[in-house]
């Protein structure tokens, strides 16, 4: 199936969840209405219990359990609560997208996600809009697992949605991968630009006329979190480093290729 006719498809690009467009709707703002958002969750009780069970994972590591939608916006802040409520609408539109197991698949998001403010901390980049680009950037999968199961099923066995050569399988097969598809959907919900192109270009930053510091960030996230659920070995980490894009943010190798550097930094 071509990229045009899957964007077409009624399950390709749902309408946003009025919750999440309100909240989308904050990007960018100085004040924003802590008040007036707890209220506009609450009154979706599926967003908000989808909310709750993800910020009760253990990925994030919150000194004491969150029961309320309130509590959320409280311990977790702004920033964390938009993106796990995208997060929360996303999963409420794709809620069971064959050939993929959503706990692992949020599981790795929320890694990408970890990682990718860990290393944009030192570099002057929007630490909340780099968490978000990464805790979405492979939501294309969905996508393209829902709208089109049997193309999906086809692809090599050997190369599921977290290895790390998948944007090559895909476009080998398809000729556009999961990045492209998850921009559309975040273009679709009218997110911001940054974070769109972000999303769109992490898969080969440096094939730009001037790369995206973001992209490159997300890049980065995403290739330590397929290692981390591939099993986190250090030889593995070690021989897959991408030194250009590394190079291009003037990281430290030694920081990615612990593999306790998931658990040091309490991102598991």
């Amino acid at each position: 199936m071509r990229l045009q006719d899957l964007l077409q498809t009624p399950e390709a690009l749902p309408v946003v969840p009025e919750v999440a467009a309100r909240l989308i709707a904050t990007f960018g703002q100085d004040e924003v209405d802590l008040a007036a958002i707890t209220a506009d969750i609450e009154r979706d009780p599926a967003l908000a219990a989808r909310l709750l069970r993800q910020a009760n994972s253990a990925f994030l590591r919150l000194l004491r359990p969150v029961h309320s939608v309130r509590d959320a916006v409280m311990v977790l802040g702004l920033n964390r609560v938009r993106a796990l409520v995208l997060a929360a609408a996303v999963q409420s539109r794709f809620p069971a997208p064959p050939g993929i197991d959503l706990e692992r698949f949020w599981s790795y998001s929320v890694v990408a996600a970890s990682v990718a403010r860990l290393v944009c901390a030192p570099r002057r980049l929007d630490d909340a809009v780099a968490f978000t680009a990464a805790l979405l950037h492979a939501v294309g999968e969905l996508v393209m697992h829902q709208a089109m199961p049997q193309v999906m099923r086809e692809l090599p066995h050997d190369r599921p949605w977290y290895a790390l050569d998948r944007a090559g399988a895909e476009y080998q097969a398809l000729g556009y991968c999961y990045a492209e598809v998850g921009a559309a959907l975040c273009q679709h919900w009218r997110l911001p630009r940054v974070l769109v192109q972000a999303v769109e270009q992490h898969v080969d930053p440096l094939h730009r006329d001037v790369a995206d510091p973001l992209a490159a960030v997300v890049h980065m996230a995403a290739w330590r979190a397929r290692v981390w659920a591939l099993g986190n070995q250090r030889d593995v980490l070690i021989h897959t480093y991408p030194d250009a894009v590394g190079e291009l943010l003037a990281l430290d190798p030694d920081v990615l290729v612990d593999p306790g550097i998931v658990e040091t930094e309490g991102l598991v």
